[in-house]
């Protein structure tokens, strides 16, 4: 389980989170869907225990991929997912060689990250999240950079975590992911929480905090009708 505990974030005498409150338990994979700036990141960090008076987590318990993660050496992509093991103490082989097998990168394991393709190089960061096994999994758009077909299978592999046991919160822009795949949707704006319910039950207040409107057929248009 993780957990942030109804109490405001002010950064920079900007109130980025109001008075939040908000639970995930293991088995759950949780999207938090919203605008830029509605403060997803923010609690997500939070959470990871990042922002300033937050409760420090184990990191051997409670991993974190944050937006655009990359690695600036010349690393392999297997020597990048062996880094999920640092907190552990050790270079366990077995759980390296699960990650990069669950992202598809055994072919790539060689290859230096830094001359990989955006999406590959996405992946490659997941797996070192994933070889660390944390029982909680905190990811800020995993699926950025990934082709539509890469993006679900992210989530797909996310989903098994989650039915595996694992608590898993990822922040997501895209709707028709959160409802293929999740478990649960929380909807932010403005630093709220306007929804907290089953993706498809959250769908209106989602498409409202994205400004798209809902028809009678309950679901939202991805683009505003042509006048």
């Amino acid at each position: 389980m993780i957990a942030w505990h109804d109490s405001p974030v002010v950064i920079g005498g900007r109130t980025i989170l109001h008075r939040v409150a908000f639970r995930a338990k293991a088995g759950e994979l949780v999207a938090l869907v919203g605008p830029n700036g509605a403060g997803k990141s923010t609690l997500l960090r939070a959470l990871a225990g990042l922002l300033p008076g937050a409760p420090k987590q184990d990191s051997r318990r409670v991993a974190w991929l944050p937006q655009g993660a990359r690695c600036a050496w010349g690393l392999t992509v297997a020597e990048v997912a062996a880094l999920g093991r640092i907190p552990h103490g050790d270079a366990d082989p077995a759980p390296v060689e699960r990650a990069l097998a669950a992202c598809g990168l055994l072919e790539l394991r060689d290859s230096r990250i830094d001359r990989l393709s955006g999406g590959q190089a996405r992946r490659a960061m997941l797996a070192r999240v994933l070889a660390g096994e944390p029982a909680v999994l905190l990811l800020d758009e995993p699926t950025a950079d990934l082709d539509p077909a890469a993006a679900h299978e992210v989530m797909a592999l996310l989903r098994v975590r989650a039915r595996a046991g694992a608590c898993v919160v990822v922040v997501l822009h895209d709707l028709g992911l959160a409802l293929q795949h999740a478990t649960r949707m929380v909807v932010l704006a403005d630093g709220r929480i306007t929804a907290d319910a089953t993706p498809g039950d959250a769908l209106p207040a989602a498409a409202a905090a994205f400004g798209l409107p809902y028809g009678l057929d309950k679901r939202p248009r991805l683009l505003p009708p042509v006048r």
